[in-house]
């Protein structure tokens, strides 16, 4: 028998939980909830961390937490603060006793661990906030910044080397300051023309809004709430991965129909727990940090029980993501068999307090038969960066654009598919990956593909965490098909002198690579050896059928392709209200080139996992859909849209 409790801001947690005799906290609802009941929370602001306490038994025995029908219900990790004192003309002051923050004071906790980087000086910032009126304010490094919040540190892009643009939701700049001693918290800001104590000021107190304390709490479903303002740490994949929201290495969760922003780090985490490592490169210093992240592998898969059975297979779907620090979505290993999708997600890690290199809408390690499609990822600092393991994944029909970057793919040995994607900003694709599938997409940004040669990672039995061998990424093993790709003004040849790096938009990366497998083996075996004789030849290249406008530059073997270097494209995406167009113009040459329908048959196995291209459930598959789900022909066009045609274009895609 199943039950349906109701918590509502008129209740009492002594009452029945009934709709007439409703829970006053959503905590109150959750320790008493078991599988198969349901919690409806109705209207109001609910400033408590949910932890939920029971566990869902199965896909249809869960316990599901879901916002009334048509009620605004908000879950904040935020206090009000009204006890403000004026110190200096803009500038006020709250002084709070420690006992206040309980056991975990975000003013005291810094923004600390592997792959971070500080800015600022490298002075220290704070998981905590202060918003004013729902706008979150900057941390300063030191009091006397508050009165000159004017100045900015210009922050360069790794790859690039060029300034990164900072996104601040208002232009001038409002700053806070903390200090913190055995007795109390003292937190300053700079209000500018509000007086904090008539308008709606609020602190971070919380570290999440929607989390367990203890993993294992399967089968879950959050529905339809609004939740902000948690002091969520820095989420690595060598540490413990708190979001605001999140199922702490359980199975099974449906995340859906959320408005989720504000957290200081992460919104959704689908990632590790803490046993499994706990930021052990910051902390001891004595090893590199991939080795930890290996470490970790080793760990969830001995003594954490990481495999299908009882870990990942989320859905995450139908959510806003927005004004987060680090990651809209992140997730280590918790990730695999998940599915990700119409969600909109933007204004990611572009306030850059702080930042470092685990950051994107979404950022994912081990992906394991992942599937993110349909998703809207723009103004981020990274859209999609998926890093380790990328195996079985398949990233379809998203909408990327104004990001700094749109795809990162990194240390992967595949199989992985890209397809019906349109990449619209300027530096669309990091490729150091192989063993991928590009297919029909639309790219119009600058391209960098490099071979990582001094890390070793995993890569897995199909379908499964089981663990088959290690590899460096050799570089190719890669398939373009289909693919429309627009230049720009280019990087120069060898990035950061890298001499395994290559830059540029197209497929040319891979000039000197074989074509096939057999004319790889043939090369490599010229010579006698081993190791050697494999890390010193470039793998085969699978490439066809691709257009190349406005200085492109195809693959030298590709047999069939279109190229129009001088064609101004004028491709853009324009927001419309609440829709988005794209706009294009192609050349009249466009219809004649068709592309063929890829399949697992066509796509070839990937060298060195030994595995076809699949669906997660190990089924064949066939990309004959484009970006709006419309089927396409045999011979299909090139691009993502089976409606695109010769001159100009103007398509809604979201």
């Amino acid at each position: 028998m199943s039950f349906e409790y109701h918590v509502s801001k008129e209740g009492s947690d002594q009452g029945r939980g009934t709709k007439e005799d409703p829970f006053l906290t959503i905590n109150r609802a959750a320790a008493v909830a078991q599988a198969g009941d349901t919690i409806v929370v109705h209207k109001g602001e609910y400033r408590e961390w949910v932890k939920p306490k029971n566990k869902g038994l199965s896909d249809t025995r869960r316990i599901t937490y879901r916002a009334a029908e048509e009620e605004k219900v908000v879950i904040k990790g935020s206090e009000r603060i009204q006890n403000w004192q004026n110190v200096e003309g803009t500038i006020w002051k709250t002084v709070l006793s420690n006992d206040f923050f309980g056991d975990f004071n975000p003013y005291q906790e810094e923004i600390m661990g592997d792959w971070l980087v500080r800015t600022d000086n490298g002075k220290p910032k704070h998981l905590g906030n202060v918003y004013l009126n729902g706008m979150s304010f900057y941390e300063a490094g030191e009091l006397e910044q508050l009165k000159n919040p004017e100045v900015r540190e210009e922050i360069t892009d790794d790859w690039t080397g060029k300034p990164v643009p900072v996104h601040d939701p208002d232009q001038t700049r409002y700053l806070w300051y903390t200090e913190v001693d055995d007795e109390k918290t003292t937190i300053y800001a700079n209000f500018h023309e509000h007086n904090p104590n008539e308008e709606l000021v609020e602190i971070n107190v919380r570290k999440c809004c929607f989390y367990p304390e203890r993993s294992g709490i399967d089968y879950i479903t959050v529905k339809g709430f609004e939740m902000a303002q948690a002091a969520t740490p820095w989420t690595p994949p060598t540490a413990d991965q708190p979001g605001l929201l999140g199922p702490h290495w359980s199975k099974g969760w449906i995340i859906e129909d959320n408005i989720i922003h504000d957290s200081k780090c992460s919104a959704i985490s689908i990632g590790k727990e803490i046993s499994t490592g706990d930021n052990y490169r910051t902390k001891r210093q004595d090893k590199p940090g991939y080795k930890y992240q290996i470490e970790s592998v080793f760990n969830a898969k001995n003594h954490a029980g990481w495999s299908k059975e009882n870990v990942g297979s989320h859905v995450i779907r139908n959510n806003k993501l927005y004004d987060c620090g680090q990651n809209g979505i992140v997730g280590h290993m918790g990730c695999v068999f998940s599915e990700i999708y119409d969600n909109h997600i933007y204004n990611i890690a572009l306030k850059r307090e702080f930042y470092g290199h685990e950051i994107a809408g979404i950022k994912l390690h081990a992906a394991i038969d992942a599937q993110i499609h349909d998703n809207r990822i723009h103004d981020c600092s990274l859209g999609i960066w998926l890093d380790w393991q990328t195996q079985g994944t398949r990233v379809s029909s998203n909408l990327l654009y104004n990001n700094n970057r749109d795809l990162f793919v990194e240390v992967s040995h595949g199989p992985y598919i890209v397809d019906n994607n349109i990449l619209a900003s300027d530096y669309a694709v990091d490729n150091f990956a192989q063993g991928g599938a590009y297919i029909n997409n639309l790219i119009c940004g600058k391209m960098i593909q490099r071979k990582v040669l001094q890390r070793s990672t995993p890569y897995h039995i199909p379908h499964s965490t089981k663990i088959a061998g290690f590899s460096v990424v050799l570089g190719g093993d890669d398939r373009f098909y289909n693919n429309i790709f627009v230049g720009i003004e280019e990087f120069e040849g060898i990035v950061s002198g890298d001499h395994n790096s290559k830059a540029g938009v197209g497929t040319a990366h891979f000039d000197g690579y074989t074509t096939s497998l057999e004319e790889y083996l043939e090369e490599v075996h010229k010579e006698p050896g081993d190791v050697g004789i494999f890390l010193e030849n470039n793998q085969p290249v699978y490439i066809n059928n691709n257009i190349y406008l406005k200085g492109a530059v195809p693959f030298e073997k590709e047999e069939n392709n279109f190229t129009a270097e001088q064609l101004e494209p004028d491709i853009r995406i324009a927001e419309e209200g609440e829709e988005v167009y794209l706009f294009c113009d192609l050349p009249a040459e466009y219809e004649k080139i068709r592309g063929q329908i890829q399949t697992t048959d066509t796509l070839n196995k990937v060298r060195l996992v030994d595995a076809d291209f699949e669906n997660p459930d190990g089924s064949k598959l066939v990309c004959d859909s484009d970006y709006r789900g419309e089927k396409r022909k045999k011979k299909s066009g090139i691009g993502p849209i089976v409606d695109l045609k010769p001159g100009g274009n103007r398509i809604k895609v979201w």
